[in-house]
């Protein structure tokens, strides 16, 4: 069994490459439910790993330096919570959180280091997304203070498939002008498969004062990943390297639902 998730994760690489097109890394925090309602479970599982979510390839991910939740403006570390797990056949952490008071819940996660040879560069992603509860949906566009992140300007929860997606790149709490914006639908049942590779992940600029909007054709997560050169570098093997940050956010989109 390990030799061929071996073996398929070489093949995917090695199409990859052959195509000559990048594959996208993202973080990836991905909760149960993002809207708990009256007389639902309170209980909210949250799955954070690091992966090219459209083709299921995961990537490990040691424990978090941050993983917590701010509500009412207020934030929580809740690391020592962290369970380790498995996600895509790889090191993966999860949490069981209970909802307790009507409210927004933004859940971020700020991961190691990352040391990518292909790329010849450390990444860092600054990772988020949002739980609303028991009918409270104030504070979902707040700033919680990352070092970089997006802003949403749509409610980043309550979409439906088709739905206008809008945000604000921000790097130190500025506005990115023209901020680059990788996009990526997490294929968690692996039933969809992209017409070409240049179509796995979609790229969007955004304006000059780093809003970007994206309309989701489809149903499930979507994470929306602005990239850009950290300010500072990380030594490998004695020699400063590049720290590639990004700011990330996951949404869910919804289908209608038939009586």
């Amino acid at each position: 069994m390990k030799k061929a998730c071996i073996i398929k994760v070489l093949i995917v690489f090695s199409m990859i490459i052959q195509s000559g097109i990048a594959m996208a890394h993202f973080g990836m925090v991905i909760p149960s439910d993002t809207m708990v309602m009256q007389g639902e479970n309170k209980t909210v599982s949250l799955k954070l790993s690091f992966s090219h979510p459209f083709e299921m390839v995961g990537m490990p991910l040691v424990s978090p330096k941050a993983f917590g939740v701010v509500l009412n403006g207020k934030s929580s570390t809740l690391l020592g919570a962290l369970q380790q797990t498995k996600i895509m056949d790889q090191s993966s952490w999860s949490i069981d959180y209970t909802v307790k008071r009507p409210g927004v819940y933004i859940f971020f996660m700020e991961p190691e280091p990352y040391w990518e040879p292909a790329e010849d560069c450390f990444i860092v992603h600054h990772t988020k997304t949002v739980v609303t509860a028991f009918g409270d949906d104030e504070g979902w566009d707040a700033e919680i203070g990352l070092k970089t992140e997006i802003i949403p300007l749509s409610k980043p929860f309550g979409l439906y498939a088709g739905n206008v997606f809008q945000g604000i790149v921000k790097l130190n709490g500025k506005g990115v002008p023209y901020a680059e914006v990788e996009v990526e639908y997490y294929n968690e049942s692996k039933k969809y498969h992209a017409p070409t590779d240049y179509m796995v992940t979609q790229t969007i600029k955004a304006d000059q004062n780093g809003l970007f909007s994206y309309a989701a054709p489809l149903s499930g997560w979507w994470g929306f990943a602005a990239l850009n050169e950290a300010d500072y570098k990380i030594k490998h093997e004695g020699v400063d390297k590049n720290v590639e940050i990004g700011a990330v956010i996951w949404v869910k989109f919804h289908d209608w639902q038939i009586k």
